[in-house]
Order: C-alpha cells, then sequence, then structure tokens
C-alpha cells in the first residue's frame, strides 16, 4: 500500500499530516496490515527529520502562491505551478499510489490535480472555518471531507454533504497532553500564583507583545507571565520589561521566552490557567489541553481565516475575543481577571474547549484513508 500526504507548507497543514501519518502506523499494525509506504509531496519537506522519523519520504513538486492583489509574482508563480503540474503527474503516476491525503493550500493543488487526472482516490482535511480555494475545488471530486469547523461545510455545496466528517483537527498525541510534574521548576515558576500564557506564534506578534509589556505593572501584581515573544523580539523586549520592572516587587514574576520548544509548551499548558494566543492552528492545541483562552485573532484585511476561526471557536463558549483594533492594556487585563477570578467560569471554558478538542480526530481521518486505500489496492 501506498499513501501519499500533500499540504501547504505551513505548520498548520505539515504536523497535522504527521499526526495521521503516526495514526495510520498505530492502526496497520492493529489490524494486521503490512506496513503502507508514505510519501510527502510538496515544494519544501518543512521538517525533514520529522519525515525521517516517521519513514515518510519527501518528494519535491513545485508550487506557487496565488496572491488576491496585483503583483508580478503571480505570472512567475502561475509558470511554477504549471511546472509543478506536469512534475507531480509525472512523480505522482511512478510512485502510483492508493491514496491521496490533501491538506489543503497552494502546495496541494499540483497533486491533488495530478490525482484527478490519474483517479487516485482523494481525501482532504481543512482545518480553517472558511475553506481555502483549493479544498473547495478539490471537495468536488474528494472521496471524503474531513472538518476541523462545522461551519466550513456550507462552503463545499450541497451535493457534498454527504461525505463531510466533522472530525477535528489532528494533533500529535505527544503535543495534546500537557505537563504538570516539573514544570515550576522547569520554567521557574512561583507556587500558588496563577500563570498567564501568551502565544503570539513562532515569529512573535508585536502588537500583542507591546500591549503585554504595557500591561505588566499590573499584571504582575496578580499573575506569573510566561511569555513567547518571537526570536527576533526577545531581545528588545527584555530590554524594555527591565526597564519598565525597575522597581516592581514582583519582576521576578515575568518569563520571557523567545521560542517554547514542545517539552516548554506542553509544561506551559500544564500550568496555565489562561493563555493568550493568536487563532492559527493553536486554537486546537489550546482546546486540546483544556485551558480558558482570549484569542487575539489578526485584522480581517490580513487574515480573514485567523478571523473567522477565532468566531467560530469563541462561538462554542471555550474562548473569549478581543480583536486587534479593541486590543489596549486595560481591556486585556479585565478580561484575565473576569476569567480567573470566576471559577465557574474557567470551568465552563474548560470543558468547552475539551469538547471542541476532538483528540481523536488523527484517529479516524487515518482510519477512514486506510478504508479507501484498501478498497483501491483491490
Amino acid at each position: 500500500m501506498k499513501i501519499v500526504f500533500t499540504g501547504g507548507g505551513t505548520g498548520g497543514h505539515f504536523y497535522p499530516i504527521i499526526a495521521v501519518a503516526e495514526a495510520l502506523r498505530e492502526q496497520v499494525s492493529a489490524r494486521k496490515i503490512l506496513p503502507p509506504q508514505l510519501y510527502f509531496m510538496s515544494p519544501t519537506p518543512y521538517n525533514q527529520r520529522i519525515l525521517f522519523d516517521n519513514d515518510i519520504q519527501y518528494v519535491s513538486v513545485p508550487a506557487g502562491k496565488v496572491r488576491r492583489y496585483f503583483s508580478l509574482l503571480n505570472v512567475t508563480d502561475a509558470v511554477k505551478t504549471a511546472t509543478g503540474c506536469v512534475v507531480a503527474l509525472i512523480k505522482l503516476y511512478s510512485i502510483f499510489p492508493d491514496i491521496v491525503f490533501g491538506k489543503g493550500g497552494y502546495a496541494a493543488f499540483p497533486v491533488l490535480f495530478a490525482a484527478r487526472l490519474l483517479r487516485i482516490p482523494v481525501v482532504i482535511h481543512e482545518s480553517d472555518s472558511h475553506p481555502g480555494r483549493v479544498n473547495r475545488w478539490a471537495g468536488k471530486f474528494a472521496k471524503r471531507i474531513a472538518l476541523s469547523y462545522p461551519a466550513a461545510a456550507s462552503a463545499f455545496g450541497p451535493k457534498a454533504q454527504a461525505k463531510i466528517a466533522f472530525t477535528g483537527n489532528p494533533i500529535r498525541p505527544e503535543i495534546a497532553k500537557p505537563l504538570t510534574a516539573g514544570a515550576h521548576e522547569f520554567l521557574q515558576l512561583e507556587q500558588g500564583v496563577p500563570t498567564v500564557v501568551i502565544l503570539g506564534g513562532s515569529q512573535g506578534a508585536t502588537r500583542i507583545n507591546d500591549v503585554i509589556i504595557e500591561a505588566l505593572p499590573e499584571l504582575l501584581n496578580r499573575y506569573q507571565i510566561i511569555h513567547q515573544t518571537g526570536r527576533v523580539n526577545l531581545d528588545e523586549i527584555k530590554e524594555t520589561s527591565a526597564m519598565i520592572l525597575k522597581d516592581h516587587p514582583y519582576a521576578y514574576r515575568y518569563h520571557p521566552f523567545d521560542y517554547l520548544n514542545e517539552l516548554a509548551l506542553r509544561m506551559a499548558a500544564g500550568v496555565a490557567d489562561v493563555i493568550v494566543s493568536r487563532a492559527g492552528s493553536t486554537i486546537f492545541e489550546i482546546a486540546a489541553w483544556g485551558v480558558p483562552s482570549i484569542i487575539i485573532p489578526l485584522p480581517s484585511s490580513i487574515s480573514h481565516d485567523q478571523t473567522s476561526n477565532a468566531f467560530a471557536y469563541a462561538g462554542t463558549g471555550a474562548a473569549s475575543i478581543i480583536e486587534e483594533d479593541n486590543l489596549h492594556a486595560h481591556i486585556l487585563t479585565s478580561e484575565i481577571d473576569r476569567i480567573s477570578s470566576n471559577l465557574g467560569v474557567k470551568q465552563g471554558m474548560k470543558d468547552k474547549a475539551l469538547a471542541f478538542a476532538h483528540l481523536d480526530s488523527a484517529k479516524i481521518i487515518a482510519g477512514g484513508i486506510l478504508d479507501i486505500a484498501l478498497e483501491h489496492e483491490k
């Protein structure tokens, strides 16, 4: 059996693919099926080490982006995509897998296009509440459509509804499990003080960073702060916070990090009372951790997906939203206080988050892929 994965060049596409690949290995072993050959077709390998660790062969297929604004790069990228379609057709034919699993994004288009021409079964997964163009197109011929948000279903039209399943977003089991043992010592935290975790993504979020710095003198009177600043922002934030907190009695409660690796992230999740985050794929990790959250999406002018995802998640009761135009130090502080000081609110948000998480997502999707692949193999 041969299975091909494809998706855009972001962690939001790549890591769910890895989660599904891990679940596939488990199910193959449980069903006593011969292990499948796994391939990842994309313009870049994203994380070569993780592909190697999961015995997934990388196959390079070029693809170009389609920008919604005028740019000469749209012309060159159109040529790149056309080239990618030819390359994908040749390489996919040489592999001739039993199924293709697509996560969407511009990088998936050439492979999905080739799969359609070669009549290879396709399963897609959509992470956003507002599906991207590639997945909306692929939904017309895909055997199955898995969704993270129920609101995304309407975008695929009435004919596709019978093949849609709301599975949630696949998360690697090791990321989904918060760690509490040793977390206070590892992160140098104070026992008995509520913890607020700020996640702006690996690159950080300048607007969120600025507001956190402004709010620090007040927040540190009641909380300790774990702040993922982004690598390029750490030195500046350390200097600024040192000046602002020079005479503050609780300055030691502020813990800035450029980036939280897997272990540190799981420990931060294990001690967090409230998480403040952007509205990317981290939403699904926060839900799996069962932590109340305040979501600050990128403005709609920059990312419509983040805005729609944030409102879809907050609509479950698991989180509250502060839009960036309304983001000020006193508003953020008040919202943290509101959640932290009310045990009923905290527990309700925790319960709603865990209900949204669908921790069996990767297992469900892997089972569907295997069923279709085995049928195609006959």
